[in-house]
C-alpha cells in the first residue's frame, strides 16, 4: 500500500530559449501572473490558478543540464511536481527505493502553495519527478 495520495500537480518547469518572449506569451496571452523571480536560478514562477508554470532560461542553473534548446536533441521539461500528503520522508524514500526508484534527499523548495519539503526521484526513462509535501509553517 502506498504511504501517500496525490492531491494535484503542483508545478511544471519549462526550459525556454527567450525568457521575455515566453513571459509575453504566458503572462500577456494566457493571463498567468508572475509569482516570484529567482534570478539565481534563471527562473520565473508563474501563477496558473492552483498550480504554477516555472520558466527557466537555457543558460541558467536549472536550464543548462538540459543541453540544447528544446527540440530533437534537447528536453524541454525539467521536471514534473506532484503535491502529496502526507510527506513522511523516511516512509516515502523507503517505499520508492523498495520499488527500485532512485531517490534524492528531501529539501525545502518553493512551489504553488509556498515553501515545503520535497524530494526528487526518477521515472524509468530518467525523467525527474518531484514529490512535494505541505507548506511549512512559519514561526
Amino acid at each position: 500500500m502506498r504511504p501517500f495520495a496525490i492531491k494535484h500537480i503542483d508545478h511544471l518547469v519549462l526550459r525556454v530559449s527567450d525568457l521575455p518572449r515566453s513571459l509575453a506569451f504566458y503572462v500577456d496571452v494566457l493571463g498567468c501572473t508572475v509569482s516570484k523571480v529567482r534570478e539565481d536560478l534563471g527562473m520565473v514562477h508563474l501563477a496558473t490558478g492552483t498550480a504554477m508554470i516555472d520558466l527557466v532560461t537555457l543558460d541558467g542553473v536549472l536550464g543548462q543540464p538540459g543541453g540544447a534548446a528544446p527540440g530533437a536533441e534537447g528536453r524541454n521539461l525539467h521536471h514534473l511536481c506532484l503535491r502529496i500528503e502526507p510527506f513522511d520522508e523516511p516512509a516515502l524514500a523507503a517505499y520508492l527505493r523498495a520499488a527500485g526508484v532512485t531517490v534524492e534527499p528531501a529539501e525545502k523548495r518553493y512551489g504553488a502553495e509556498g515553501e515545503g519539503p520535497s524530494l526528487y526521484c526518477f521515472d524509468p526513462d530518467g525523467n525527474q519527478v518531484e514529490l512535494k509535501g505541505p507548506v511549512l509553517e512559519v514561526s
